[in-house]
């Protein structure tokens, strides 16, 4: 989706409009292995508050953009401020997902103040601990059930 979809489709927002991109260290399966990715994707407010607690977290850091220079001539720039060792993959549905987060600052203007526009923040809790896996299906099977007991559902 360029930018010109985005606010065609979005007209609630404007390219003057905030958003937190972050850069998040991400796994991928394949073939049995697990292949590393750093994945550029929004954060929302609500998860940005949580974050500044200190949750442990896969991102290294994040930075404030306005939703123009996110989009810039109808493709996605990726913020200079952000830096990785390897190439940076932008996550699925970008477009959809920017909109989605700029949207929760637009309703929570305070929490625009934790990263200034135009600022980058790298002290998260960053733990890969937990791998955040992207690939992942669940396949629920009947063993999954829940077993109750006998007298559950029966009248006394």
């Amino acid at each position: 989706m360029t930018d010109t979809a985005l606010f065609a489709q979005a007209t609630d927002l404007s390219a003057e409009d905030y958003c937190v991109l972050g850069l998040a260290t991400c796994f991928v399966r394949e073939e049995g292995e697990i292949e590393q990715l750093t994945v550029l994707e929004p954060i929302p407010s609500a998860s940005l508050e949580a974050l500044l607690k200190g949750v442990p977290t896969s991102y290294k850091s994040a930075c404030s953009k306005t939703l123009g220079e996110i989009f810039q001539e109808d493709t996605v720039q990726i913020p200079s401020d952000l830096q990785a060792d390897g190439e940076i993959n932008l996550c699925d549905r970008f477009a959809e997902r920017v909109a989605a987060a700029a949207r929760t600052y637009k309703s929570r203007p305070e929490a625009k103040e934790h990263i200034p526009f135009g600022t980058v923040k790298q002290d998260f809790n960053y733990s890969l601990e937990r791998k955040r896996v992207l690939n992942t299906s669940r396949a629920v099977s009947t063993e999954d059930n829940v077993k109750q007991h006998s007298h559950t559902h029966k009248v006394l």
